[in-house]
């Protein structure tokens, strides 16, 4: 028999509650079928509210007894905290490790492959995307939790799967670092398409079909900048570089 858990979450047009995604997502990790209610407007969350007695949303309901939030949710199963997940020295060694890693690249590209084409213009160019995803992904893996709760609440893969979000920073910094190296494209460019293509794609829906005014998380999840133009031409690049290098 299926375990059952009721959940309440914030799902409106212009908001979707990234904790009550996560919630979600844990009770499903859990083996239980989930009664998955909606909250589509302000009124509806702030007189669910009132009627439980609680200040926030999302609420999970477990045979009939409130467990509470994400964070009491995460207590329940005994999982650990997710602010736990980093320290401070978080973005120090983030920095130094992909640093470490950008310079064995171009060493790499230098000793080993021998590539003359990155001095071309096409060898330029593709450097240049590369050197920028190693320097977005820094951005998202100094507080990738931080990135977790804004990227999930758009791009469409991370909606389903919110673990997703915390896989994307790294497979973004692998492909940077595997085309400033010059390895065979298949080696990486299948990466690069993929998170590029999902991304371009769920922006374009979040921000040009279902007008939603988001704060883009590709320059980390503490930045204000709005979703739109410079997330979907990160995504587009990507998109554009694995093509370009797998095909020609």
């Amino acid at each position: 028999m299926h375990k059952e858990a009721t959940l309440y979450r914030m799902v409106t047009p212009g908001h979707i509650c990234p904790f009550g995604l996560k919630s979600k997502d844990l009770l499903k990790r859990e083996g239980f079928k989930v009664d998955d209610r909606h909250l589509s407007t302000r009124e509806e969350t702030d007189a669910f509210k009132q009627k439980h007695g609680v200040d926030t949303t999302p609420q999970t309901f477990i045979d009939g007894q409130r467990v509470g939030g994400y964070d009491e949710l995460r207590r329940h199963f005994n999982k650990t905290p997710e602010e736990d997940f980093g320290s401070r020295y978080t973005p120090v060694i983030a920095t130094f490790a992909l640093a470490a890693l950008a310079t064995l690249a171009f060493l790499l590209r230098a000793t080993v492959f021998k590539d003359g084409e990155i001095f071309t213009l096409e060898g330029t160019i593709m450097t240049f995307i590369g050197v920028a995803m190693v320097l977005l992904s820094l951005q998202k893996i100094q507080d990738v939790v931080a990135f977790s709760r804004q990227f999930i609440t758009y791009d469409l893969l991370g909606m389903k799967k919110p673990r997703y979000a915390y896989v994307y920073p790294f497979v973004e910094a692998y492909a940077g670092l595997a085309m400033i190296a010059g390895i065979p494209a298949m080696l990486f460019a299948p990466f690069s398409i993929f998170i590029g293509a999902i991304g371009a794609v769920s922006v374009i829906k979040a921000v040009y079909i279902d007008k939603r005014e988001l704060k883009c998380a590709c320059v980390g999840g503490n930045s204000d900048v709005p979703l739109g133009f410079i997330s979907l031409t990160e995504n587009l690049g990507m998109l554009g570089a694995g093509l370009w290098m797998l095909f020609s």
